[in-house]
């Protein structure tokens, strides 16, 4: 695992929709940050591994996401596919602190701007 260079505040966890995600750009990424029914926040690079698909548009289900392209799964929790498909969605870590979501970016993400 790579280390955390810093901790980034988001935006309060009430400004992404239940079951639905926002998107955050570094200098090298676009971070798909989740939240579930039950108020769980997960982050994962915005791309499928396979396609290269928009996670953050795909469709929040339980404690996974669907990739809008071509239907593959992906487990919030740990980024890996579900069922009979391969791959790995990376993770990126993520927590809410005082009702704030914050995002653990590495060295090589340091450096952001909001996407949407």
């Amino acid at each position: 695992m790579t280390d955390i260079l810093s901790w980034i505040d988001v935006g309060p966890v009430a400004n992404i929709p239940r079951q639905g995600a926002r998107t955050l750009q570094t200098e090298t990424d676009r971070i798909a940050i989740f939240r579930t029914l039950d108020d769980q926040v997960y982050a994962l690079l915005d791309r499928c591994p396979h396609k290269q698909g928009p996670l953050a548009q795909g469709i929040v289900h339980g404690h996974f996401v669907t990739c809008p392209l071509h239907n593959m799964v992906f487990s919030l929790e740990t980024g890996e596919a579900q069922g009979p498909d391969d791959g790995c969605a990376a993770k990126v870590e993520c927590q809410i602190v005082d009702g704030t979501v914050r995002v653990g970016l590495t060295e090589l993400q340091a450096g952001l701007r909001h996407a949407g």
